[in-house]
């Protein structure tokens, strides 16, 4: 029997990738047991499904830092997504690692994020006990909300990636640590461009021996970064740093706090954001015969206060404003 293309694949895998690397073919599989794709990977499918699925279109109407800029260069959570898919698939790619798991752990481990960014996220964890985190609602909403209710299946180290990608222990895989590296890269640098766009702040106002070590210019800083990290991360069970490079990338997120995400300039409107998100909660909770049929099945099954996080988190910028204004912004008298 002619040999399959995606065994053609994983065997070009086997040729090609580091001994480290997670191959397609030894992946711990998914929930529910699929049917081999003739022609796709399991990690190269994953990234399909995630592609295809519609809380990834969603990100292009959610805040990366400003809320809903006027421009058309400033970044969305989706224009994020493509950038730490990108940086990641790079160092991958240097260090002969599954590319096709780092896309796909890449591009869904925002998924879970709020309207409006953090704020929206910080609004969320003052409404509920525990607090709620992007990344755990990221997860959620790949194993449980996508696919009317039934998730997207996917493969073990992917959701690891994804759950993995901002704290607490880092991934199975060394793929999936490349991800929390590349999100971080992503962030800072394209913040930094958005910010001076924005005249937030400007090209001298970055400390000059941060600039000396990772360079000038955004790209300058991006391929210093992603350069460390194949040399420090060649050899071992863990992606890392230099010292040097790891403290100016601290120094520098050190920096973009204090300058940018803090600055009532950049930030002053969160607080209204925040204000809305929590009223749309307090409204929800008291009337969840008003959320869609599509989280009345989680009403039943997992309680109140899933369905009214899972709906919010869900939403868009601008979806969350029109829910705001027609359920508290009177409408003028219309004569008919």
């Amino acid at each position: 029997m002619e040999q399959s293309i995606r065994a053609r694949t994983e065997a070009l895998e086997r040729q090609t990738l580091s001994p480290r690397a997670c191959l397609s073919e030894r992946s711990k599989g998914r929930a529910a047991a699929v049917e081999p794709c003739p022609m796709r990977t399991c990690f190269q499918r994953d990234v399909d499904r995630v592609v295809h699925c519609k809380s990834f279109r969603r990100l292009k109407h959610k805040t990366q830092v400003f809320l809903q800029p006027e421009g058309d260069h400033y970044r969305t959570r989706m224009t994020h997504t493509l950038e730490v898919s990108r940086i990641a698939r790079t160092m991958a790619r240097g260090l002969a690692l599954n590319e096709d798991l780092t896309e796909a752990a890449a591009l869904a481990h925002d998924l879970g994020h709020t309207p409006f960014g953090h704020a929206g996220e910080r609004a969320l964890s003052r409404m509920v006990e525990g607090g709620f985190r992007h990344y755990e609602q990221s997860l959620r909403v790949v194993d449980r909300l996508e696919n009317d209710g039934a998730g997207l299946n996917l493969c073990h180290e992917v959701r690891s990636g994804i759950l993995c990608h901002t704290a607490g222990p880092m991934a199975d895989t060394l793929e999936g640590q490349l991800v929390r590296f590349a999100d971080k890269i992503a962030y800072i640098n394209h913040d930094i461009d958005d910010a001076m766009r924005g005249g937030i702040i400007f090209p001298t106002d970055i400390p000059a021996h941060i600039s000396q070590t990772l360079g000038y210019t955004h790209g300058e800083r991006i391929e210093t970064l992603a350069m460390d990290i194949v040399r420090e991360s060649a050899q071992g069970e863990e992606i890392r740093q230099s010292p040097a490079v790891g403290r100016a990338m601290a120094e520098l997120k050190a920096f973009m706090f204090e300058s940018v995400y803090f600055n009532p300039a950049a930030k002053g409107e969160e607080g209204k954001a925040e204000d809305m998100i929590c009223l749309l909660y307090e409204y929800y909770d008291k009337h969840t015969d008003k959320l869609p049929p599509e989280y009345q099945d989680i009403l039943l099954r997992e309680g109140k206060e899933r369905a009214v996080l899972d709906y919010i988190a869900g939403m868009t910028d601008t979806y969350a404003v029109g829910q705001f204004s027609s359920l508290f912004i009177p409408r003028g008298w219309v004569v008919k």
